[in-house]
């Protein structure tokens, strides 16, 4: 890494510290982050279907682990303030993946530094020496020059952490190694761990018997047509596809060329124990080609079900959306698949059929819909043509996309007619672009729409578009141009309002 980026990056932390002390400072009489505010959980443009903080910054989701029927959401979080800053563990738990309760702060800053991403397993054979079915935490420490690898165990089940005395388990000198993601690897008897590069690029993987004592495997990294980028919170799992299995390597980047800012791509192939060797395909490819998934990673623990929940933002613009006492929120879980497109496996997302919980019923819409706090939206198209959808509010503001037949693409504009976009002036882009990847005359689109959000789906999520909105109302019109359509809406209830 070119030592005077190091350097600027340095300074940039140190100021970032320096101003989350500030705010800290300037705020004694605020309660403590052990003591949870409850939100009001109605403020403008709070999400009403997606996780969020009663306050206060958000990024990474980390830790996703099942355990004896709750889902635990560990996360990148601020205690103190709604700004990047003073990195801990946050925390929330959910029995269905769609209602969720927070707890309080699971990991806090150490003498290592602050506690940025990593990953949960459940360590059922006591294989680390700390008891059996113990929930242990792998997380990157960081300080103002370095990323190392730590270890902590839980004897609450995953309320609090033990840090262990010996971390950190992988001891590194610069400030470009983090994010662990850890899985147990049956075929060599291992846990193996995936580490990003960050500036440097690609990932690392190492493998242990016990997760104290860890072996450098191997290097991933491809070259790919997008300068530079950073390697972000990887994952590698194993999926089926067509009877057999495949593995699928996840990274996110920040920035992405073409695409502003954050997204993540993926990588297919095989992974024999110590090297993850990719499929001879057209790299990079996006999961999700809007602009608001990012930093996802897969759930521990759940069997052969794969779900993936990410970040909802962008970090050309996080600081700075209008939001307040809380800052981000979570996508929609979603089940991860792979699926046969052209001859080829591609890997798709749905949102994961929990989501059924606090739906009522489906019904026709023609032009103008009640739509309640939140709702989604099944609109079945034809492609032997060209076509517009055009959602709006009573306001005028409207979200529109558009499908080219021939190419079988989705372009997508978010703009000053959206909504609120002059906080920041990357917010606001010209286009977004993606692939549908689907064969037929015709397309259907799921469509979830929260008060700040808009997840747009093909039915059997061969494309997946995520983005940020901000408008003065919930859209409540449709309008289909070009092509002939069905539509159906219906109402999801509030998660914070409805148990």
């Amino acid at each position: 890494m070119n030592n005077s980026i190091f350097k600027i990056l340095n300074i940039i932390i140190l100021l970032v510290f320096i101003t989350s002390y500030n705010l800290r400072n300037m705020s004694e009489n605020e309660e403590k982050s052990s003591s949870l505010i409850q939100g009001s959980y109605d403020e403008v443009f709070r999400p009403q279907i997606h996780f969020t903080p009663a306050k206060n910054f958000m990024n990474d989701p980390n830790g996703l682990i099942l355990i004896e029927g709750t889902y635990h959401l560990y996360f990148q979080f601020n205690p103190e303030a709604n700004v990047w800053g003073n990195m801990s563990w946050g925390h929330a738990t959910s029995q269905d993946l769609i209602h969720w309760e927070e707890q309080p702060v699971a990991i806090k800053p150490n003498e290592l530094g602050v506690i940025f991403s990593g990953s949960c397993i459940l360590d059922k054979e006591n294989k680390a020496g700390f008891g059996e079915n113990k929930i242990i935490a792998i997380y990157t420490s960081c300080d103002l020059q370095k990323q190392q690898q730590s270890i902590a165990y839980s004897n609450d089940g995953g309320q609090s952490f033990i840090n262990y005395s010996g971390n950190p388990v992988i001891p590194n000198d610069d400030g470009n190694l983090r994010d662990p993601k850890v899985f147990w690897h049956e075929e060599t008897k291992k846990w193996i761990m995936i580490l990003a590069k960050g500036l440097l690029k690609g990932v690392e993987i190492y493998g242990s018997e016990n997760l104290k004592e860890w072996k450098h495997l191997s290097t991933f990294v491809i070259d790919i047509p997008v300068p530079d980028i950073q390697w972000e919170c990887p994952d590698l799992f194993q999926l089926d596809y067509k009877g057999s299995k495949k593995w699928v390597l996840i990274s996110s980047v920040n920035p992405r060329g073409s695409f502003l800012g954050s997204g993540t791509m993926y990588f297919l192939g095989n992974f024999d124990g110590k090297t993850f060797t990719p499929d001879p395909l057209n790299y990079p490819i996006w999961f999700d080609y809007g602009m608001d998934n990012y930093a996802g990673v897969s759930y521990s623990n759940t069997g052969d079900r794969k779900i993936l929940i990410g970040w909802m933002n962008n970090w050309s613009y996080a600081p700075d959306v209008p939001v307040s006492p809380w800052r981000s929120a979570m996508t929609l879980p979603r089940e991860l698949k792979l699926v046969e497109y052209e001859g080829k496996p591609i890997l798709v997302n749905t949102v994961v059929e929990e989501i059924n919980k606090i739906a009522g019923p489906w019904v026709k819409v023609e032009n103008q819909f009640e739509p309640g706090v939140a709702y989604q939206l099944k609109l079945k198209i034809n492609l032997n043509k060209n076509s517009q959808i055009l959602l709006k509010n009573n306001e005028g503001e409207r979200f529109i996309f558009e499908i080219n037949s021939e190419t079988r693409k989705l372009t997508a504009y978010r703009n000053g007619s959206t909504g609120k976009t002059n906080f920041n002036g990357k917010f606001s882009v010209p286009s977004l672009e993606a692939p549908l990847n689907v064969s037929g005359d015709e397309v259907t689109f799921n469509i979830f729409v929260d008060q700040s959000s808009i997840e747009i789906f093909t039915e059997n999520g061969s494309m997946s578009m995520t983005n940020l909105i901000f408008p003065t109302s919930i859209y409540n019109y449709l309008s289909v141009y070009g092509v002939s359509y069905k539509a159906e809406m219906r109402c999801l209830n509030s998660i914070w309002k409805t148990k």
